[in-house]
C-alpha cells in the first residue's frame, strides 16, 4: 500500500482507527526529508498491514504545531491509537525497519497499565491526566 496524505481533517481518525500508523512530516524545500521519502515509499509497499501517513508541515501547520514538530523530517510510530515513537531525522531502510520491528513487538497492554499508572500518578499530584505517552 502506498503512503497516504495526512491532514488536520483525517490525521485523527487514522491514528484511533487503524492498528499501525507511521506518519512522516516533511516539506518539499527539505533535502533531508526528499531522501527519506522513497524510503518511506518503500516501506510502505512492503508492509501492507501498516498505514504510511504523510503530513506536508508547510500545508498543514496547525497539525505540526500540534504534534510538536520542530524539526524535519519526524517520524512518528502510533499503535492502538497511542504514540510509540517519535524521532527527528531522515532514517536509512535498515533503521526504519528496526522502527517497525519494534511498533510491532510492543506489549500495548503494558503499555496502557504504565500510561494507566502514570495518569493516576499526574491525577494525584493535582497535574490532571495529561501524560503524554512517548518513545
Amino acid at each position: 500500500m502506498a503512503s497516504t496524505t495526512l491532514t488536520a481533517d483525517n490525521f485523527e481518525k487514522t491514528v484511533l482507527g487503524e492498528d499501525i500508523v507511521l506518519v512522516d512530516f516533511w516539506a518539499e524545500w527539505c533535502g533531508p526529508c526528499r531522501q527519506f521519502a522513497p524510503v518511506f515509499e518503500a516501506a510502505s509497499e512492503q508492509h501492507d498491514d501498516i498505514v504510511f501517513g504523510k503530513v506536508d508541515t508547510e500545508a498543514e501547520q496547525a497539525l505540526a504545531a500540534a504534534a510538536n514538530i520542530t524539526s524535519i523530517p519526524t517520524l512518528m510510530a502510533f499503535r492502538d491509537g497511542i504514540l510509540v515513537f517519535a524521532q527527528p531525522g531522515a532514517l536509512p531502510a535498515s533503521a526504519l525497519q528496526q522502527v517497525i520491528d519494534g511498533v510491532r513487538g510492543l506489549d500495548m497492554d503494558a503499555i496502557r497499565a504504565e500510561i494507566a499508572a502514570d495518569q493516576g500518578t499526574d491525577q494525584g499530584a493535582g497535574q490532571g491526566g495529561d501524560a503524554t505517552p512517548g518513545a
